[in-house]
């Protein structure tokens, strides 16, 4: 599905990335393996984990290089690309896989660590798509695969630094999705299921998060990358902007966020005829998390 093809897959040194990068490989693509080494809270530098990877990529017969540049800086993935165009030639497809965590609720949340995420996840993903896009507009050709997560769509305790840059990468998505359209650039994203080492790193504190962490060692890190494959190969030109989630062998398509139900009042409101007549109608259709049945009992949770 991608021979000819040169993609850079950020992040590939372990998990999710590691997966993509070989999968790419044995389809066909010539790869650029990025991987700062660091920790899972971006800490240190290790060559290793990149090495690795394109070591088991040439002994199965496909062509790759390690990079071992930081996604956070624009220098770092400038040198992706242009490594790309000195290695292979030419640049097709960008994978933002990279990532780190630095789980804390917030009244606890050192300002370094919402600085750190936001530098390498909504940071990283406009770093290397700006490094890489005026070659492919130019080339009228290029796919851009970005990862998102559901702690961004739906929320997780302790991660409002994490959860709030993935659900701006949606955001970055759609909208650079529809700067590219006419430049046969499409983009999309992955909110993925997978038991990687950030995931590991999880406190378990009571029996149901055990067992959560025990369901989520079947979900294979390895089982997101033929979604990737599919979406960075000319197959999927008419896909773009989307959102998917893979979860194991199940793939799935989120909603983009659109009004579900509106109340109008001529004239406008006063605060006590929204806590009376707009509250009452839009309450049905508030998340879980949001309400609770003292505080709004009209009708049942939904």
């Amino acid at each position: 599905m991608l021979e000819g093809r040169v993609a850079i897959v950020s992040g590939a040194g372990r998990g999710i990335g590691r997966g993509i990068a070989k999968l790419m490989a044995a389809k066909g693509a010539k790869v650029v393996v990025n991987d700062l080494g660091g920790s899972f809270v971006g800490e240190g530098k290790d060559k290793s984990p990149a090495e690795e990877v394109v070591a088991e990529i040439k002994a199965d017969g496909g062509q790759a290089v390690p990079n071992f540049d930081s996604v956070s800086a624009f220098e770092g993935t400038t040198k992706m690309v242009n490594q790309a165009l000195k290695e292979f030639g030419r640049l097709d497809i960008i994978v933002n896989t990279a990532g780190i965590l630095r789980d804390k609720m917030l009244h606890k949340m050192d300002p370094n660590d919402w600085k750190a995420i936001m530098d390498v996840h909504l940071g990283g993903h406009y770093n290397l798509s700006r490094a890489a896009i005026n070659l492919f507009r130019e080339q009228d050709y290029g796919r851009i695969i970005n990862f998102s997560s559901t702690s961004g769509i739906t929320g997780n305790i302790g991660q409002t630094n994490y959860g709030a840059a993935k659900l701006g990468i949606v955001g970055f998505t759609r909208n650079l999705a529809m700067e590219c359209a006419r430049k046969n650039i499409t983009v999309n994203a992955i909110a993925p299921f997978a038991y990687t080492r950030m995931v590991a790193s999880i406190p378990i504190n009571d029996p149901e998060t055990e067992a959560v962490m025990e369901a989520m060692k079947l979900l294979k890190p390895e089982y997101i990358a033929p979604m990737v494959v599919y979406l960075a190969s000319e197959d999927a030109k008419g896909v773009n902007g989307q959102i998917f989630g893979v979860r194991g062998a199940e793939v799935m398509i989120f909603s983009v966020m659109r009004p579900l139900r509106s109340v109008h009042h001529g004239g406008g409101w006063t605060p006590e005829e929204v806590r009376d007549s707009a509250i009452k109608a839009l309450a049905p259709h508030f998340s879980r998390l949001m309400r609770t049945e003292d505080e709004f009992p009209y009708d049942p949770l939904v």
